[in-house]
C-alpha cells in the first residue's frame, strides 16, 4: 500500500491550491529539521514527505496519475508516456518504464518563505539540498530564524514576486573592560555568513570586522554593521549589531561620566585624616589627601579623573571616592572616657 498524500498534507481529496498551500506551510514550519534538532532523523524523514506530497497534489499532471495510479505507479511502474515530472528509460527487457523526479524539498521551502537555505544547512533531503552550512545567523550567532519565517509566512511575505523586506536586526553583546572603554580600543570580529553569487549560487564566507571603540563609550552602546546577515532570496540582508555591555571591574564602578572607587579606613582616619592611593584606568596613580572628617555619606570628589565625556572632547567626569569606616569591636573603660572627654571638650 502507498503512501497517503492527501494525508500526509492533512486534507481531502478535493482540495484545491489554496488548501495545499495552506497545509504545506503549517506543516513545514512544524517538522522542518532545525526545528526539531532532538528528534531530527524523524523530522528529516516527515518533512521530506510533506515536501514531496505537496510537490504531487500540487502538480496537476503529476496528481492525475497518483490519483489513478497511486504511490507505486507514480514512482515508475504504470504511468503513461509523456506525462510532466517522469522520464522514459527501458530496462532490459525493452519495456519501457518511469522514473518519478521529486522536486527538491529546498526549494520548495524557498518558494515559500524566500530563503534558500535560512538555518545554516536543512541536511540532505534529496534534490540538491545543502547540507552542514556554517550560517552566519544560526552557527555564529544562534538566533531562532523561525519566528522571522513565521512572521513572513502569516504577513504573505517573502514568497517570490513579493517586493522584498527587510530581515530582522541580528543583535549581540559586546563585552568590554572599564579600561577599553576610558582609553578606547579595536576589537576584531570573526563573522560566517551565507552569500550568492549573480547566479545565485549559495557559497559560505567569511569576514572580519572591525569595531573602533571610542574612549567614553556606554553600556548600550549600538554599533551597527548594515547588510552583514546571511543572503538569501527575496530579503534584503540583516543588519548585524553590537551592543556595549560593560565587565564589571575590581575598583571602579561607573556612574555615567564618573568613577566611583570605595576605600575602606578607620574611625581614627575617618576623624583625623587619610591619605588615600588610587590607580587609574590608565595606570597612573593619584595621592589624594583627605582632611575632611569622613562621615559614612562622606565623598570625596577629584574634578576630571573620571570617564572621558565623547560629546565633549578633552573632558571627564569626576573620580568619587567613597569610604568604608571600620569601628573598632570593643573599647577600654579608660578610652571610652578618653575620647567622651576629647569629643565633649571640643
Amino acid at each position: 500500500m502507498g503512501v497517503d498524500y492527501y494525508k500526509v498534507l492533512q486534507v481531502d481529496r478535493s482540495a484545491k491550491d489554496d488548501d495545499l498551500k495552506k497545509a504545506y506551510r503549517k506543516l513545514a514550519m512544524k517538522w522542518h529539521p532545525d526545528k526539531n534538532p532532538n528528534n531530527k532523523k524523524e523530522a528529516e524523514a516527515k518533512f521530506k514527505q510533506i515536501s514531496e506530497a505537496y510537490d504531487v497534489l500540487s502538480d496537476q499532471q503529476k496528481r492525475a496519475i497518483y490519483d489513478q495510479f497511486g504511490e507505486e505507479g507514480l514512482k515508475g511502474q504504470v504511468p503513461p508516456p509523456g506525462a510532466g515530472g517522469f522520464s522514459a528509460g527501458r530496462d532490459g527487457g525493452g519495456s519501457t518504464t518511469f522514473r518519478f523526479n521529486p522536486r527538491s524539498a529546498d526549494d520548495i521551502f524557498s518558494e515559500f518563505f524566500g530563503f534558500t537555505s535560512p538555518f545554516g544547512g536543512m541536511g540532505d533531503m534529496g534534490g540538491g539540498s545543502r547540507a552542514g552550512a556554517s550560517g552566519f545567523s544560526r552557527s555564529m550567532f544562534g538566533d531562532d530564524i523561525f519566528a522571522s519565517l513565521r512572521n513572513a509566512a502569516a504577513s504573505g511575505e517573502g514568497g517570490s514576486g513579493g517586493v522584498p523586506r527587510k530581515a530582522a536586526a541580528i543583535e549581540r553583546m559586546l563585552p568590554c573592560s572599564l579600561e577599553d572603554l576610558y582609553k578606547g580600543t579595536t576589537k576584531k570580529m570573526k563573522i560566517s555568513r551565507d552569500v550568492t553569487d549573480a547566479s545565485g549560487r549559495p557559497s559560505t564566507t567569511e569576514e572580519i570586522l572591525t569595531i573602533e571603540i571610542k574612549p567614553g563609550w556606554k553600556k548600550g552602546t549600538k554599533i551597527t554593521f548594515p547588510e552583514k546577515g546571511n543572503e538569501q532570496r527575496g530579503v534584503i540582508p540583516s543588519d548585524l549589531v553590537f551592543i556595549i555591555d560593560e565587565k564589571p571591574h575590581t575598583v571602579f564602578k561607573r556612574d555615567g561620566n564618573d568613577l566611583i572607587a570605595t576605600q575602606k579606613i578607620s574611625l581614627v582616619e575617618a576623624l583625623t585624616g587619610y591619605t588615600a592611593q588610587v590607580s587609574t584606568l590608565d595606570g597612573r596613580n593619584l595621592t589624594i589627601s583627605v582632611n575632611n572628617i569622613v562621615s559614612p555619606t562622606y565623598e570625596e570628589v577629584v574634578k576630571g579623573e573620571g570617564m572621558p565625556i565623547p560629546k565633549e572632547p578633552g573632558k571627564k567626569g569626576n573620580m568619587r571616592i567613597k569610604f568604608n569606616i571600620k569601628f573598632p569591636s570593643r573599647l577600654t573603660s579608660e578610652q571610652k572616657s578618653g575620647i567622651k572627654r576629647l569629643l565633649t571638650s571640643s
